[in-house]
């Protein structure tokens, strides 16, 4: 599978347009998406994607994912992107934690992202859950 992304330079960064909108990126947060935050977005919303569809899949009725996204980067040089981890809250009644534990092996497995950056970013994740009926 093969895709072409076009980006024009504008005169802090550079805009792509796409069927939803346009994307507006820049090394400075003033002028549109850092770079590092977008990748960090792609994984953590593509892991609560894939982690989304598996539920379904197994037939585990939740509420809600929420999640966060805990950066970690070099002080010093480029600061590349050294560690992700991702948090989830999954709100649902009764959710069983092994069954949650193994979808979150299978999200790992699965998603394009976290395969795509695994031997250069280490990549974890954590997750709570929440019964709506307790709060």
């Amino acid at each position: 599978m093969k895709e072409t992304l076009t980006y024009r330079a504008k005169e802090n960064g550079f805009i792509i347009n796409l069927p939803y909108g346009e994307l507006h990126v820049s090394g400075d947060a003033q002028y549109g998406f850092r770079p590092y935050q977008l990748l960090v977005s792609a994984v953590a919303v593509c892991s609560g994607g894939v982690l989304r569809k598996i539920l379904h899949k197994q037939r585990i009725k939740i509420d809600d994912i929420a999640l966060s996204a805990e950066v970690t980067r070099r002080e010093e040089g480029a600061q590349e992107i050294e560690k992700i981890h991702i948090h989830f809250k999954i709100t649902g009644k009764n959710l069983s934690e092994q069954k949650i534990e193994k979808a979150l092996a299978l999200t790992r497995k699965h998603c394009s992202m976290v395969q795509s950056v695994k031997d250069s970013i280490e990549i974890s994740e954590s997750y709570e859950l929440i019964d709506p009926e307790e709060n």
